[in-house]
């Protein structure tokens, strides 16, 4: 068997692997296809996810489910007012020798060592506690009394917010909501998934399955995302996607230059084309196609676009201007 042979086969059980890992989390997150489907492909892109809905929507549940179905570690974070940075990162605990009495600093790690972070609704800390995640998403490290401390990959941080209860929160600010790289808004399912979930959450609890993926299958699986190749005209398409969402472009549709007072970094490119790139590995294709694109960028860019005086007043919706963006670059 030749190296392409092996490779391509390495590649076709991957491929079902992962899809393997979307279908079990559908199972468990009854009328939510799309949200599973882009939680995976932002775990295969190696990014992060701000998930937001109601309470009782199973934000956490989801969570849970795919940290067992790919048997990686698991810690949660309850983000409340009092949390200090301390709790998410570690601290430094002084040691005693009980027959020398010598005296030592160790490093007790947190609870961001781990591999999937679940933080509950993360508004809920203080900008200070927010700010300690900044590092260790962007460079999957974390520096303390000056050491570094490396991260084991795959490093997923997942961190939800209820849109509805805005008391005594802190939004998160726009370097915070920039290392996500999607925001997933989770909506009421209909009556007859409704129906579904009440009927699967009110029996006989199911014995867990084994993993589906495991973790060096995953870490191999977000190298092979990598080198997907995209097509120089899908990466200049991104990039005039990017541009066109700051009010300042020529390209930028009218609305934007309205309603919009930045549009969206680099990172929101980097977004698009990384998730792309997944989602064509597990449509069994070698390359990144414009229909990609479209699938992907509502949820790379609507937190990245801050609205004006006058987009809030008309209350626009951003994915609608993402839509208008996509239009106006692709062709609608």
């Amino acid at each position: 068997m030749t190296d392409l042979q092996q490779l391509d086969e390495e590649i076709q059980e991957l491929r079902a692997a992962a899809r393997g890992l979307r279908s079990r989390l559908e199972d468990r997150f009854i009328g939510q296809g799309e949200t599973v489907e882009l939680l995976v492909l932002s775990l295969l892109a190696g990014g992060h996810v701000l998930l937001e809905g109601a309470p009782g929507l199973g934000k956490t549940t989801l969570v849970h489910a795919l940290s067992s179905a790919v048997d990686l570690d698991f810690q949660r974070l309850q983000c409340t007012p009092d949390l200090m940075p301390s709790d998410v990162l570690g601290t430094r605990v002084l040691r005693i020798d009980d027959d020398t009495g010598a005296r030592s600093f160790d490093f007790e790690r947190g609870p961001v060592f781990t591999h999937v972070l679940l933080a509950d609704e993360i508004n809920r800390a203080t900008p200070r506690t927010q700010s300690a995640l900044l590092e260790a998403m962007q460079e999957q490290q974390v520096t303390l009394h000056g050491t570094t401390h490396e991260l084991d990959a795959p490093f997923f941080v997942v961190a939800t917010q209820n849109p509805i209860e805005m008391e005594g929160t802190y939004p998160l600010p726009e370097a915070q909501l920039d290392r996500f790289l999607f925001k997933l808004e989770i909506e009421m399912p209909g009556a007859d998934h409704l129906a579904e979930i009440l009927g699967a959450t009110t029996g006989v609890a199911r014995d867990e399955d084994p993993p589906s993926l495991t973790r060096p299958r995953l870490l191999r699986l977000q190298e092979l995302v990598r080198e997907i190749p995209a097509p120089s005209t899908v990466v200049e398409s991104v990039a005039q996607i990017v541009l066109a969402t700051h009010p300042s472009s020529e390209r930028a549709p009218e609305r934007v230059r309205s309603c919009l007072r930045y549009g969206s970094s680099l990172r929101g490119g980097q977004a698009i084309l990384l998730a792309s790139k997944a989602r064509a590995l597990l449509a069994d294709r070698l390359h990144v196609s414009e229909a990609d694109v479209r699938a992907v960028a509502r949820p790379a860019l609507r937190h990245r676009l801050i609205t004006s005086y006058e987009g809030e007043a008309t209350g626009v919706e951003r994915d609608h201007l993402v839509d208008e963006v996509l239009d106006r670059v692709l062709g609608g």
